[in-house]
């Protein structure tokens, strides 16, 4: 069965609500939660995520606030954090690594650290036995999707176009998904851009898919109850998880 991972930002509009939505979401067929870590400048997130960004830090977000829903989410379901590297640089990576381990978050999706630098971080990743998620893009040469995928772990995130979140581009990946097939047997996951109606389409020859926007854009509904939110993001998983195993 194709896997689905679902992306929310964590503590809107508050840390309780993040931890019914998360175990919703879990019922609803999410398979690994990617709990995003607010951050000024999401550089890789298209608007809706980054207004959500901007809506977490407005309201006073912390890192005491992600460590207390990560506490009470990471029991319970696959959990991973997202985020940039400044607060994890500010705060110290040995120090995120052993909360994660404390927690139980399985590790971590930092899409602004180039692949080179990520390698420094390995042997830290290493003691804390913990996942540091690996990019493939439509960009990369067989021999740089060769040299990237060679020690991914957990799965390997594929963007599905050059660009940012929750937009409507397309590409063929026909290349890409047999190049990353060809040197690796760890799951190939596709986000950006994925929705009730790319799902279909953007998960054949991939092993899941990787959900953000479609999510966070009713987490954001301010029109919306804490009830209705929950809601509507459970009925698109369970509409997305079941399209992509059709």
């Amino acid at each position: 069965m194709k896997k689905l991972v679902g992306y929310i930002t964590s503590s809107i509009p508050d840390n309780n609500f993040t931890v019914d939505l998360a175990l919703s979401m879990k019922d609803a067929g999410v398979d690994t939660l990617e709990l995003g870590v607010p951050f000024s400048d999401p550089v890789a997130d298209g608007p809706v995520i980054e207004k959500a960004n901007h809506i977490a830090l407005e309201s006073g977000f912390s890192l005491k606030d992600l460590f207390e829903v990560s506490s009470k989410i990471a029991p319970n379901m696959d959990m991973l954090w997202m985020g940039y590297m400044n607060p994890f640089f500010h705060y110290g990576m040995e120090n995120f690594l052993k909360k994660a381990k404390e927690y139980g978050v399985n590790g971590m999706i930092i899409p602004d650290v180039p692949y080179e630098e990520s390698l420094l971080l390995s042997p830290l990743f290493k003691k804390y036995e913990k996942a540091n998620i690996t990019f493939v893009a439509p960009t990369h040469s067989e021999n740089r999707i060769k040299k990237v995928v060679e020690h991914a772990q957990k799965f390997i995130y594929m963007v599905a176009y050059a660009g940012i979140t929750g937009s409507g581009q397309k590409e063929d990946l026909t290349t890409i998904i047999e190049t990353v097939k060809k040197y690796s047997d760890t799951p190939l996951y596709i986000g950006f851009g994925v929705d009730e109606k790319t799902c279909k389409e953007k998960s054949k020859g991939v092993d899941g898919v990787i959900v953000g926007s479609s999510f966070v854009k009713h987490l954001i509904d301010e029109s919306l109850s804490n009830n209705e939110k929950i809601n509507k993001i459970c009925e698109t998983a369970k509409i997305i998880k079941e399209k992509i195993n059709e």
